[in-house]
């Protein structure tokens, strides 16, 4: 998540055009291979994400921001698991930007996880922006954070997920973010890392660009598991039915699997088509994930579910995902 989606120097309008016109075909992708199917946690089949049991998994889950409130998360995730989430994503740093988030803290997150029943996805978020915000880190030096992480996270493959950087791209040099989204994903699978990957789009991850939904056949092949699923964050540039069904259809048509990484139902006084978010990518591709949990500040204040981390004040947003959430599942090896 970034205040940073669209660079000011061309209006709103201008993006849906270019995000919801001509919807260029992704091409097919071949079945998993074996060896991802013989997995021992998350793999991709038939274009879902489907767990150890070959049922697919769908997100209804929420992102906790704990780069930056480091102190909260041990409570949230039983707060979050309480409004029936069925899936966590954390914000974690690698010290680059923010303070660097340890072995222990990792190992203490996946534990509290499988207590509660959820899915796991931890996310690098020192990439956001790379390009154009000032500090931000390459895929490259996310991927080497995962590498030094592994003895933590070999073992929890049935329900942890690596995303290996949140929004890495900014709105500039977007051509670069599929070599370097490949790169990456080499990189873990050379460390012998087998989780599940998840590829954030450029663009601050709403990828109006669509560079992540014409590049994905190739980057899901470049994983030698075939097991990567992409995720799409959805704010401003989704604000019609419309704008959301197109982009989850070119990844429903390429049988490519994709979660909504990020939404919410407003962002900075621009509506979101959080309804429609929230049917179709349950219906059709592997869920959303909600942004956020709570620690907003300033215009984006009201994209907290629940007012100063106190789980019995829900904010407008919270209210409506919440009733959302009732239809939740976890995983079923829980």
């Amino acid at each position: 998540m970034s205040r940073f989606l669209l660079p000011s120097a061309l209006p709103l309008a201008a993006f849906l055009v270019t995000a919801c016109a001509s919807t260029p075909s992704v091409a097919d992708t071949p079945a998993a291979p074996l060896q991802a199917q013989a997995a021992a946690g998350l793999y991709v089949a038939n274009g879902k994400l489907v767990d150890a049991n070959g049922v697919p998994f769908i997100f209804q889950g929420i992102n906790f921001p704990h780069a930056w409130y480091a102190g909260k998360w041990s409570a949230a995730m039983g707060q979050m698991k309480a409004r029936n989430a069925n899936s966590v994503r954390m914000v974690l740093a690698t010290g680059c930007r923010w303070t660097k988030t340890e072995y222990n803290v990792i190992n203490d997150m996946i534990s509290a996880a499988r207590t509660n029943k959820l899915v796991l996805v931890l996310e690098v978020h020192d990439t956001t922006g790379y390009g154009e915000q000032a500090g931000a880190c390459t895929l490259a030096h996310a991927a080497n954070y995962w590498v030094g992480m592994k003895n933590s996270l070999v073992g929890h493959e049935k329900h942890v997920i690596i995303n290996i950087g949140n929004e890495p791209y900014g709105n500039v040099n977007t051509a670069a973010w599929t070599a370097d989204t490949k790169a990456a994903i080499q990189t873990l699978r050379s460390a012998g890392l087998r989780h599940t990957i998840m590829i954030d789009a450029p663009n601050w991850g709403q990828d109006w660009s669509n560079t992540m939904r014409n590049n994905a056949a190739g980057v899901f092949t470049a994983d030698p598991l075939r097991n990567t699923i992409f995720s799409v964050h959805m704010y401003g540039v989704y604000n019609t039915a419309s704008s959301v069904n197109n982009y989850i259809s070119a990844f429903v048509n390429a049988k490519i699997p994709l979660v909504v990484g990020e939404f919410a139902n407003t962002f900075q006084g621009s509506g979101v088509a959080y309804g429609t978010v929230m049917s179709d990518s349950k219906a059709r591709v592997n869920g959303y994930m909600a942004w956020s949990w709570s620690g907003n500040s300033g215009a984006d204040a009201p994209l907290d579910l629940v007012n100063n981390f106190n789980p019995s004040s829900p904010t407008a947003w919270g209210s409506i995902l919440f009733k959302d959430l009732a239809t939740a599942k976890p995983s079923t090896l829980f």
